[in-house]
């Protein structure tokens, strides 16, 4: 079956060059990508590219749907909120955690219909093809937010069976709370790699949201998730992820990586950064994000770590992934 053509969406047509791939001093390849800071007024403090285009934010929504799903009676330990909003690398913590949460429920890995995969991690993934085992729902990284959605319905009386179709009173719940958070319409919804639904709204918006939950006021649901999230950063990503030392690293931030070369920050003063790579591929992904944060004045030991991408020859380091124009 034929793919219908659709026009390229401004926010990748229109975006400048922020990163340079360089080998021994030659810019081998160009990264274009869309970049936006916005003030806890929602207003842009930064704008590189068309930021007020759609995108879709992939995992980076990650912890607005489960702000979506606290608001919906979810009450869970906040590692396990942690784990919800993750795109984990399905270590041994995490695989007990995603456990936890079924059975609290009253389900088993049974009830999971994310899409089946390995670990992320490296030596878990290596450990599972060992044990001559193979791809399963709760090794994949979008575990704990399935789990988390069976849990929301449970708590709710809801349909467990039909938990991902975009007109469950879950989807309906969690699309409701990131157009609030956002501030935009939700201009396209389609099955993201896991299997739920993903919702396109704007980088800048997407921007918006992150501040918006970075600098909630304490005692609301936004800051119940913010802080989960901030106090187990670990269960966010995992073992040597770069998102996982960015809020370890960093007062007060919140983050999240998603697929397709997203990447959104939250400020504990209520700014939002948002990084769309226009290729989708991720390896300037962090590099462009580490640039936008020091622009804005952020210092953490950790953007060193995102800013670290050598270019290798033969084994030795030749070049590296430079941000530009930012």
């Amino acid at each position: 079956m034929s793919t219908p053509h659709t026009d390229t969406p401004p926010a990748l047509d229109d975006a400048p060059v922020l990163a340079h791939y360089v080998r021994g001093g030659f810019v081998e390849s160009a990264h274009r990508a869309s970049v936006v800071a916005t003030a806890a007024d929602g207003s842009h403090l930064l704008a590189l590219g068309a930021v007020d285009d759609p995108i879709f934010p992939r995992s980076s929504n990650k912890p607005v749907q489960t702000l979506a799903m606290v608001r919906a009676g979810l009450r869970m330990p906040p590692a396990h909120l942690a784990i919800a909003s993750a795109s984990h690398s399905g270590e041994d913590f995490h695989l007990a955690a995603v456990r936890e949460m079924l059975a609290s429920a009253g389900l088993t890995e049974g009830a999971l219909q994310n899409t089946p995969d390995y670990p992320v991690n490296e030596e878990a993934r290596e450990a599972v093809l060992r044990a001559g085992g193979g791809k399963l729902p709760i090794t994949q990284n979008c575990s704990g937010k399935h789990a988390a959605m069976l849990a929301t319905c449970v708590v709710n009386g809801w349909d467990t069976e039909t938990y991902r179709d975009p007109n469950h009173p879950l989807q309906q719940a969690i699309s409701q709370t990131l157009a609030e958070l956002t501030g935009d319409e939700i201009t396209a919804v389609a099955v993201d790699g896991c299997g739920a639904p993903v919702m396109a709204v704007t980088l800048a918006g997407l921007a918006r949201a992150f501040g918006r939950m970075a600098a909630a006021e304490p005692g609301t649901h936004e800051a119940e998730v913010a802080d989960a999230i901030r106090g187990n950063p670990a269960y966010l990503g995992g073992t040597g992820r770069d998102v996982t030392a960015l809020i370890e690293s960093t007062p007060g931030l919140i983050a999240k990586d998603g697929a397709e070369s997203v990447y959104a920050v939250g400020l504990a003063d209520g700014r939002g950064v948002a990084v769309k790579v226009a290729d989708g591929y991720p390896r300037a992904k962090p590099v462009i994000l580490a640039a936008a944060l020091r622009r804005l004045g952020v210092e953490s030991p950790a953007l060193a770590q995102l800013e670290h991408s050598p270019v290798l020859g033969h084994g030795e380091v030749v070049g590296a992934i430079v941000a530009v124009n930012i």
